[in-house]
C-alpha cells in the first residue's frame, strides 16, 4: 500500500496549469525523490526529479513548463505544470522511498488529462 498522497491531476485545456503534489499519508516522514509519468501503451517514464545535492532534473520534454519544488518542513513535494500540452496527459507517480538505502516505490497516481 503506497505510503504518499498525490493530488491535483484533473483535466485542463492545452495551455493551462496544474499544481501536483505529494506527501505522508500518515505521521512519518519520507523521501520524496520525484515524479514519474505513464501514457496508455508506454512505459513509465521521468518527468522530473531531485538530484544530488538537490538539483532538479528534468526531463527535455518538460524543461521550462515544469518545475518541482518541496516543503520541507511539512514533507510535501510538489510540480507545477505550465503550458501542458495534450503529449501531457499521462498518469503522474510520486516516487518516494522510506529511507536513503530502500528502494524506491510508488504512488497510487493522479490522472492528468490535457485536452486540445
Amino acid at each position: 500500500q503506497a505510503m504518499v498522497v498525490e493530488s491535483g491531476g484533473g483535466l485542463v485545456q492545452a495551455g493551462g496549469s496544474l499544481r501536483l503534489s505529494c506527501g505522508p499519508s500518515g505521521n512519518f516522514r519520507l523521501d520524496i525523490m520525484g515524479w514519474y509519468r505513464q501514457a496508455p501503451g508506454s512505459q513509465r517514464e521521468l518527468v522530473a526529479k531531485f538530484g544530488s545535492g538537490g538539483t532538479p532534473n528534468y526531463a527535455d520534454s518538460v524543461k521550462g513548463r515544469f518545475a518541482i519544488s518541496r516543503d520541507n518542513t511539512n514533507n510535501m513535494v510538489y510540480l507545477q505544470m505550465d503550458s501542458l500540452r495534450p503529449e501531457d496527459t499521462a498518469v503522474y507517480y510520486c516516487n518516494y522511498r522510506r529511507h536513503r538505502f530502500a528502494v524506491g516505490e510508488w504512488g497510487q497516481g493522479t490522472q492528468v488529462t490535457v485536452s486540445s
